[in-house]
């Protein structure tokens, strides 16, 4: 496997990561760059452990993964954008974003790498430095999107947080219809 599939394969699994990472940016009152690095190891190790249990996991279970993931996807991503809309809002960004929700948004942009793990297993290949480099990206491009969308909201002021939902909700059903094509039917 080349130098180049794999940062490929790195930057194209981190970017609904880096995505929420812009997203969550957005709606920090005030730059803490120990959040951000903390959102950026969260996501980067996700990123990085899913395609090793996917690898691990293997042949046998691959079909029944592919069939779910972009459902459990949907629904985490929903919950969170939709959370986001409607909490309560005090007319100012928050600085709050507990470990439970950094840790459902690290697993619901993750579980489509685990589906790539298992292919991986599939391949005669050393699975460590491709999930190091998995993670690394993903920290990389995970802790500039929350600096850069702390940037944006900071612009885009209270509308931040409704954008971050609505940037969530549109992540989960983009993942849904890449595995179904159900929106397909309807553009």
């Amino acid at each position: 496997m080349s130098i180049t599939f794999i940062l490929m394969t790195s930057v194209a699994l981190s970017m609904d990561a880096f995505t929420v990472s812009l997203s969550k940016g957005m709606c920090i009152k005030k730059l803490d760059f120990k959040l951000a690095l903390k959102i950026a190891f969260s996501f980067g190790l996700f990123q990085a452990l899913m395609p090793l249990i996917g690898w691990k996991i293997g042949i046998g279970f691959s079909e029944y993964i592919k069939s779910i993931d972009h459902v459990i996807a949907l629904i985490l991503l929903c919950f969170l954008g939709l959370n986001m809309i409607f909490s309560k809002d005090d007319g100012s960004k928050s600085s709050k974003l507990s470990n439970f929700d950094i840790f459902i948004l690290a697993i619901a942009t993750s579980i489509d790498a685990l589906a790539v793990g298992i292919s991986f297993s599939f391949l005669n290949i050393s699975i460590l430095p491709i999930i190091l480099c998995i993670g690394i990206i993903t920290f990389i491009l995970c802790f500039l999107g929350v600096l850069i969308g702390n940037k944006v909201g900071n612009f885009l002021g209270s509308f931040a947080k409704f954008s971050g939902g609505i940037i969530l909700i549109l992540i989960g059903f983009n993942i849904f219809n890449e595995h179904t094509g159900f929106l397909n039917y309807f553009f």
